[in-house]
């Protein structure tokens, strides 16, 4: 599949891309997105959540009332979970939410999520340009010249470009990332894929 070249002014550039069929071509494997989206979300968890449990209460530990005779239920402590003030019951602890997925399924995943956006026609191939100063006026008129104005937009780098990636970072609506930083949840959730040439030639030799 051949895809045109457009310069930042958003004008044909006269040249196309070849697309890799193995790459951009293929069906989408559904579950195999499931797995990494689960997977990256996971991964951005702290699992920093913590409640004391009744071990970790200060407090006195002498019997509150009598076992028997008083017509209540009998007690003990007052860290139970029972009383208020107590420890909690089963609470959360710190832990690490992430989970292993094999290389193959990742990379099955960015194949099947570049594949769909293709698909869907939601992908723009740019040359490669730089700012030479970070500017968000200058990029907010790239993407306008792409009619990205109001559109979620992922900006595809070959190379990490850092006045590129300042110049996005007023923009809500906007995200740069670099080719080997590429992830299914980003390209799918990424709306509209913007690939400098340079991306797409790393994005080949990293999934090919």
């Amino acid at each position: 599949m051949e895809i045109a070249v457009l310069d930042i002014s958003g004008k044909d550039t006269g040249r196309k891309v070849s697309l890799n069929d193995s790459i951009f071509g293929i069906e989408p494997n559904e579950h195999v997105l499931y797995l990494d989206v689960k997977q990256y979300l996971a991964n951005q968890r702290q699992g920093t959540h913590k409640a004391k449990e009744r071990g970790e209460i200060q407090g006195s530990t002498r019997k509150i009332k009598k076992q028997k005779g008083t017509g209540t239920a009998r007690a003990g402590s007052r860290k139970s979970p029972v009383m208020v003030g107590g420890g909690r019951a089963f609470g959360p602890r710190p832990r690490n939410y992430g989970f292993k997925l094999n290389k193959k399924v990742k990379t099955l995943a960015r194949k099947s999520a570049l594949s769909s956006k293709v698909a869907s026609s939601e992908v723009i191939v740019v040359e490669n340009f730089e700012l030479a100063n970070p500017s968000t006026k200058e990029f907010r008129g790239i993407l306008a010249n792409l009619g990205l104005t109001d559109a979620k937009s992922l900006l595809v780098l070959g190379n990490e470009n850092k006045n590129v990636y300042l110049s996005s970072r007023n923009l809500p609506k906007a995200k740069v990332l670099v080719a080997s930083d590429i992830n299914a949840y980003a390209v799918l959730n990424g709306g509209k894929i913007v690939l400098t040439e340079g991306a797409l030639e790393s994005i080949e030799n990293l999934l090919s």
